[in-house]
């Protein structure tokens, strides 16, 4: 028996990095599984992956950034499997930009990706579950950073910040429908997306993965099958009646001072 065995689970931003973890894990744990991304090629390489291991996916092309194509993966995953059990928002822009910096198209940008489209696939997920009178779970991929951030993170800060709000407004709301909405405000990770911005925003070189890690408490950033683990572990009903939590998944603390 696995966590989410039968569960049909919509991992927003699913085609790469944490999402893409997540939809591995899933899919494990016995889920049937649509991951969404702007890409085709890594999306269905993903799914075509999942389901030659065994499993159940299928890929959902969308642009988060426009929130009706957010609102379009829940019907699409709805068309594929008949219902939505579980939602995973995973996807992010990291791109920088300093309060003194940030154009108002940075901003929106932002908000569209990291704040708006989670919105949109929630109240479509939600929808489905109430027109069901079904239970279901959804968990909303945030940032320590939401806590405050650096300097240059100024409107990402912004957008996550509101998401660990929107969390805990629409779990309360939710609350008597079954419905349980949690958050992980996960640290320093290695992704591709890190990767990438860590390239070209910092000038950082191949190694720049050794250099972080011997910086960090436990000498290794997060992995994202380890992110992916618990992400699982919210969505199942082993995780009780747990709903409106925000955690921290990080290895420094927050408040901690030496």
């Amino acid at each position: 028996m696995g966590l989410l065995d039968d569960k049909v689970v919509l991992v927003n931003g699913g085609s790469q990095g944490v999402g893409a973890a997540v939809a591995r894990a899933a899919v494990r744990e016995g889920a049937l599984v649509a991951v969404t991304g702007r890409r085709p090629e890594p999306g269905e390489a993903l799914a075509a992956e999942l389901t030659e291991a065994g499993g159940k996916a299928v890929f959902v092309r969308a642009d988060l950034a426009d929130a009706g194509q957010a609102t379009a993966s829940v019907a699409e995953t709805v068309a594929a499997y008949g219902r939505v059990d579980c939602l995973v928002n995973s996807a992010g822009l990291t791109s920088r930009g300093t309060l003194l910096d940030t154009t108002p198209e940075l901003f929106d940008q932002h908000v569209a990706i990291n704040l708006r489209a989670p919105f949109f696939a929630m109240q479509a997920a939600v929808a489905d579950m109430l027109a069901r009178e079904a239970p279901g779970s959804i968990v909303n991929v945030i940032s320590t950073s939401a806590h405050g951030g650096q300097p240059y993170l100024a409107p990402y800060v912004a957008a996550k910040a509101g998401l660990a709000g929107l969390t805990r407004n629409a779990a309360h709301a939710h609350r008597f429908d079954r419905i349980r909405i949690n958050g992980l405000n996960i640290g320093w990770t290695a992704t591709e997306g890190e990767d990438a911005t860590q390239k070209a925003f910092h000038g950082a070189g191949d190694d720049w993965r050794e250099q972080a890690a011997a910086r960090l408490p436990m000498g290794r950033l997060g992995q994202p099958d380890e992110i992916a683990d618990f992400v699982v572990f919210l969505l199942s009903e082993r995780s009780g009646v747990v709903t409106g939590s925000v955690i921290d998944w990080d290895q420094n603390v927050l408040g901690g001072l030496d």
